[in-house]
């Protein structure tokens, strides 16, 4: 009897056995392939980043990056280079072509002419917030998908909210800002020349230097820039002209090739983050323009709100920058009208 339970034990133990190492072999088998890949060395990427280290947008890029390591369950590492130290702002597009960078994060208006689809967003339209701008830019390319775009992989845009205007002295009119030099980019620079100012085509990351030695009288930029670029330190006063608030769309890019090179599930990790990165960006921005409105106020900076008369003046006075956007991309076989219509039609859908 006791030999018959001994052996009845030693079978129990060896079917135990297998059916737990059966199960092990049935888990390791369900696991993700992105988890096999993990297993291999490591995809390493870098990514270049025209913000300084301290700014939302960089965190919340560099955020991304580590959301998309998180899910890839380390199969891609990503190095982050900041503060335009791998390539300037300017150069950023050409570098992840040519692969320099084999991410990159900057404007489009940094590189005039060479996106007259995507220049559209940037026309002064009225954007209420980044949410809604950023929203828009994104909405705006899947709808246009502009072949202008085709020698990198696009993972998401996302755009400022409403440009103002920051100068070293108080402007509450257009006879105020006549002749004055405003420091501007890609299209800003066609609104500066409608408001009678003097454009002066400059990247973020000079201006501060620029408003501080008075090469520059003002800058047209969203209100976050008065912190996360510290300009509201060499600036006196901001004008609220928000129902004539431009935008500056902000592509993050992936080498063509190297993204070719992807096993498809990690190309799905990247997609994935990157659509739900939209909405972070642009909350990040609306967060930085409030922080930023809050900042100058501590400062003691003004801000000028402009009267209805006054407002209806400068809205008038832009309204040659759209149609000249327009015409002026006719000979390119682009549509503009239906792109700025597009455009008006996203901005109230977003807005809601």
């Amino acid at each position: 009897m006791k030999r018959y339970v001994l052996v009845m034990l030693c079978v129990t133990l060896v079917l135990s056995l297998v059916i737990s190492c059966g199960k092990k072999a049935e888990e390791q088998a369900a696991q993700p392939a992105a988890t096999e890949a993990a297993k291999a060395e490591a995809i390493k990427l870098s990514y270049s980043i025209f913000f300084p280290p301290t700014h939302p947008q960089c965190k919340a890029a560099e955020d991304w990056a580590r959301e998309v390591e998180k899910r890839s369950n380390g199969a891609v590492k990503i190095d982050i280079f900041p503060g335009g130290t791998l390539t300037s702002a300017n150069d950023c597009y050409d570098g992840v072509v040519k692969g320099i960078s084999d991410l990159g994060l900057s404007c489009f208006a940094y590189s005039r002419g060479r996106f007259p689809v995507m220049e559209a967003v940037d026309l002064p339209l009225g954007y209420p917030t980044g949410m809604d701008a950023t929203k828009t830019a994104n909405d705006f390319y899947q709808e246009m998908k502009p072949a202008e775009l085709d020698d990198v992989h696009l993972l998401y845009i996302h755009a400022h909210g409403p440009g103002l205007l920051h100068a070293k002295k108080e402007v509450k009119s257009l006879k105020d800002l006549k002749g004055m030099k405003i420091r501007s980019t890609g299209l800003s620079s066609k609104v500066v020349e409608a408001l009678g100012g003097v454009p002066v085509a400059m990247p973020q990351p000079g201006t501060y230097e620029a408003l501080q030695k008075g090469v520059v009288d003002g800058t047209f930029a969203p209100m976050e820039t008065m912190k996360g670029w510290k300009q509201g330190e060499v600036v006196k006063a901001t004008t609220n002209c928000k129902t004539i608030g431009y935008t500056t769309a902000m592509f993050v890019v992936m080498n063509k090739a190297k993204w070719d090179q992807l096993p498809p599930e990690v190309q799905k990790v990247f997609t994935d983050v990157s659509s739900e990165w939209i909405a972070v960006h642009g909350k990040a921005w609306d967060d930085a323009d409030a922080e930023a409105k809050t900042y100058i106020e501590g400062l003691g900076n003004k801000f000028i709100e402009l009267g209805a008369d006054e407002t209806k003046k400068w809205e008038k006075a832009v309204e040659g920058v759209v149609k000249g956007y327009e015409e002026e991309v006719k000979p390119k076989n682009i549509d503009g009208a239906k792109a700025v219509a597009l455009l008006k039609e996203l901005i109230k859908k977003n807005a809601q």
